[in-house]
């Protein structure tokens, strides 16, 4: 039998890391063929199916020496991937995906394969998608943050200290006054950031269908803070839609109010932490460019804030 053969680098990947690390990034993807094939070897694994990408990570169905069905995970060491190995280790797989192996020096996963062709986006009933979603979110967020992650109150306080310069950038007064209104409802509660572990990025193509539970989450970015401040990518999933629907406060509203019912949340403070994840994206969008607030979160916003009911 001949070498297997190497694994080819998807080219999306790629452009991914040139755009976010530059230099540093290429010279990690040129040396991601070699590296995989290590940790095939090291832990012994066959590849079972062709390779996947993100937005910052190759990911490669294997089979494991018993006949599991797991994915190999591999991306750039960072303060991200070590705050999600605390993370997984924490959840131990409750309502998460499984860390079934880990290498520190090099960032390597092993994680259980789920159903990566099927997400929630694939549940065209959006009440029944955000309910599940909505479930998981509020097993995720009971865990209390274990120590070795980022504080909402650290990251909340270095949002505010940016609010000044990045006004400026803001071409439009209205949207000017928008950043600065946010940023109130966030200094409003800056004293108290919370305690439980946030997943930071829990949205539709996040969540996969699974044997032992129907639906399972993935990808989490945690944190430290209050459950509030994780709303907006569950608010913003499959955005078009809401947007072709005609309808877009009502639907905003829909959500968030699901979401704060099975959570358990105080909508006030849930409300001006979501703005505050709404100054959060706009703040780097601002320093990657932008001069002007992204339509959506101006959406979002004005949904929660100018409700009558």
């Amino acid at each position: 039998m001949g070498a297997p053969k190497a694994v080819e680098v998807p080219q999306p990947l790629t452009a991914s890391y040139a755009r976010s690390f530059g230099e540093e990034g290429m010279a990690w993807i040129a040396g991601l063929p070699a590296l995989a094939a290590e940790f095939l070897d090291r832990w012994e694994l066959k590849r079972d199916g062709a390779s996947g990408s993100g937005e910052a990570s190759l990911v490669l169905p294997v089979l494991r020496n018993d006949g599991t069905r797991a994915v190999l995970k591999l991306q750039m060491p960072r303060e991200e991937t070590t705050a999600a190995v605390i993370g997984l280790r924490t959840w131990d797989g409750e309502g998460m995906v499984r860390l079934l192996g880990h290498d520190p020096g090099s960032s390597t996963m092993l994680l259980e394969r789920l159903d990566g062709a099927r997400t929630l986006t694939s549940i065209e009933d959006d009440d029944v998608a955000m309910g599940i979603l909505a479930e998981l979110e509020a097993r995720l967020v009971r865990v209390p943050a274990p120590q070795g992650l980022r504080s909402l109150g650290d990251i909340a306080t270095e949002m505010l200290e940016q609010v000044p310069r990045a006004v400026t950038a803001l071409a439009d007064p209205a949207d000017r006054q928008r950043l600065r209104g946010w940023a109130s409802a966030v200094a409003d509660l800056v004293g108290e950031p919370g305690d439980r572990m946030l997943h930071w990025d829990l949205h539709y193509d996040n969540v996969l269908a699974a044997e032992r539970e129907p639906w399972i989450a993935i990808d989490p970015e945690p944190l430290s803070g209050d459950p509030g401040f994780d709303l907006w990518p569950a608010l913003n999933s499959r955005w078009e839609d809401v947007v072709a629907k005609g309808d877009t406060p009502r639907l905003v509203r829909r959500r968030f109010d699901l979401l704060t019912e099975v959570l358990g949340l105080d909508r006030a403070r849930a409300t001006g932490w979501t703005l505050g994840r709404l100054l959060q994206n706009e703040l780097w969008d601002i320093e990657d460019g932008a001069t002007a607030l992204a339509p959506s979160s101006v959406a979002i916003a004005e949904s929660l804030v100018n409700r009558r009911s």
